[in-house]
């Protein structure tokens, strides 16, 4: 383990994430089950950089850095492959990336002003992937099925746009809690 270079972990991870967007973006079935593995892909190496690098000594602020940026990166090409899909609602979806950026974006600033690395709130990025995950696969299930979207009154969603729904509601509400708890902390 000493031998495995956190950052190299990272960049697989970020690898797995444009994977999978790509794949969103190519749809139909084996896209959709390509980006579910990419996905689980990436929550598993992004799940394990850090964890190594803790435990074999090497954390670093540069790793931090890089860790930060490529899962923005990562962020963007997936959802960025669902938005370029045409089978999914982008409008829903650029709100969920804005939900995603912000969250992101405002715990960083808390740290940059004074108030402290905020990673608090109540959706996260393993949340965000794990809905993700879960959505996706139920719309891969779904598509074989005359049920591969759900609605009323001419009005449909995949089962994609409902985690992105979820996503965006949560990935706001989370930017907003941080940001409330920066501005409580910093004078």
């Amino acid at each position: 383990m000493k031998h495995i270079n956190p950052n190299t972990l990272t960049w697989i991870a970020f690898l797995c994430a444009v994977f999978a967007g790509v794949n969103f973006w190519i749809g139909g079935f084996w896209g959709l089950l390509f980006a579910f593995v990419f996905i689980a892909l990436n929550a598993l190496f992004d799940a394990l950089d850090g964890k190594i690098a803790k435990m074999t000594g090497k954390a670093s602020k540069r790793g931090d850095f890089l860790d930060h940026v490529l899962d923005r990166y990562a962020d963007i090409f997936i959802v960025g492959g669902i938005i370029l899909s045409g089978i999914h609602n982008s409008v829903i979806a650029l709100f969920a990336l804005v939900g995603i950026l912000m969250t992101s974006y405002l715990g960083t600033q808390a740290q940059a002003v004074g108030a402290g690395r905020d990673y608090g709130g109540i959706m996260g990025r393993a949340d965000r992937l794990v809905i993700l995950m879960l959505f996706t696969l139920i719309q891969l299930i779904a598509s074989q099925t005359d049920f591969w979207r759900i609605g009323y009154g001419g009005y449909y969603l995949t089962y994609i746009d409902v985690s992105m729904v979820i996503i965006a509601i949560g990935g706001n509400i989370t930017a907003i809690q941080r940001g409330v708890r920066a501005w409580r902390k910093i004078r």
